[in-house]
């Protein structure tokens, strides 16, 4: 197994952990306050996330010998960004977490699930994630009413970097917001102090509750973006690269991973999509047989990077929240464009992609159930209507 290390995959996994963290952080911290979390619980919730994806990429190259890139939720995260807090407040979320990860490793385990969950039309499945995704892609515009002169530099940063090199965008972007924040804000006094102190990895226990609200307006909806947004998605790019993965138990090792973070305030691990292309691509080694390496240090990263998220979050915290929403927005900017893309290609599915994508995007909640589940349920409705009327018409033509 050593044998098969080598800078080449050292640099590249050090650069997936890299990317990976800090492209969507402010995803997971926006997503996990939104549905109650306090800021020791975000920053928990963060921690437990980014080990727990690191330990499962580690376990999962090392026994497959494999580039399987582990990565949270994005969508995910966007998700609970737009659903708001429930009845029960964040242990109702931390239940639904639980359970979303039950049904991942029965996808994984029971192949008819899995198999039905593949099944879900691809255009409605990406026009209740572009749906999710907007809102917050609103908010890079949003900061620059809020301030000129502290939005713009975040969304300039991304633009000309992006320009150049798309993949180091939103890092810049980051960047950018960091020195906004130093030479841009009123920091308080002691700000620092307290920083030094958060040095300390943040790990809080949630008691879960479970409740079917929280299975309908989180679980469900948190189990069909996370399977058909990054598990999917994920085998795919392993297969493009030319590897053969056995699909179930990889989610369903995604799924046991998820539930222990899940306690701790996480919403979901599952495999990566684009940073998946990192790891299994020919920068990683000339040889595919030694690119899984990338991928464990990859792993080892995500687990130092999560110890650090106390820092991260509290410095998170010092901001004007439109900002850290900017930074999320617009790492979210290319999942937006490549999921409404997909919804809206096929001509005959059009309609019933918009009426997700509406009904989602509207964040209409009602009988507390969130608009990710009605806009799925009126686009299937509205798919199923019209291949009922075009089989009535070529039976009527007979």
């Amino acid at each position: 197994m050593f044998k098969d290390f080598s800078l080449q995959a050292l640099f590249m996994g050090c650069l997936t952990a890299f990317v990976g963290f800090a492209s969507s952080f402010a995803v997971v911290l926006q997503g996990l306050k939104a549905v109650g979390a306090t800021d020791f619980e975000a920053a928990s919730g963060l921690m437990a996330l980014s080990v727990s994806m690191g330990l499962c990429a580690i376990v999962l190259s090392v026994a497959t010998r494999l580039p399987v890139s582990i990565a949270w939720s994005t969508p995910g995260a966007a998700l609970l960004a737009t659903t708001g807090v429930i009845e029960g407040g964040f242990p109702a979320a931390v239940g639904a977490f639980i359970i979303c990860a039950a049904f991942i490793i029965i996808a994984g385990l029971f192949k008819p699930l899995g198999r039905a969950v593949a099944s879900i039309p691809a255009p409605l499945a990406n026009a209740m994630l572009s749906g999710v995704i907007i809102g917050l892609c609103f908010a890079p515009i949003k900061a620059i009413g809020f301030n000129p002169a502290l939005g713009l530099p975040i969304i300039l940063a991304w633009i000309v970097v992006g320009a150049f090199k798309r993949l180091f965008a939103v890092p810049a972007a980051l960047v950018a917001f960091v020195l906004v924040m130093i030479f841009g804000v009123d920091i308080p006094a002691g700000a620092f102090d307290a920083l030094a102190q958060s040095l300390t990895p943040p790990m809080e226990w949630v008691t879960p509750s479970f409740s079917l609200h929280a299975v309908v307006s989180i679980a469900l909806p948190l189990f069909i973006v996370t399977m058909a947004s990054q598990n999917i998605p994920g085998i795919a790019v392993l297969k493009v690269n030319h590897y053969d993965p056995q699909p179930g138990p990889l989610f369903a090792t995604t799924g046991f991973f998820s539930i222990l973070s899940a306690p701790f305030g996480g919403h979901a691990v599952n495999l990566a999509a684009i940073t998946a292309a990192m790891c299994a691509g020919e920068d990683a080694h000339p040889d595919p047989r030694r690119r899984y390496w990338a991928a464990i240090i990859g792993g080892v990263g995500y687990i130092i990077l999560g110890l650090l998220a106390g820092v991260v979050t509290a410095f998170v915290a010092l901001a004007p929240p439109i900002l850290i929403q900017a930074v999320a927005g617009l790492a979210l900017v290319g999942a937006f464009s490549g999921s409404a893309v997909a919804a809206f290609k096929e001509p005959e599915t059009r309609e019933a992609a918009a009426i997700t994508f509406l009904v989602t995007a509207s964040g209409l909640s009602f009988a507390g159930i969130s608009g990710a589940f009605w806009g799925l349920l009126g686009g299937g409705l509205m798919m199923a209507l019209q291949r009922a009327v075009v089989a009535i018409r070529a039976r009527s033509l007979k």
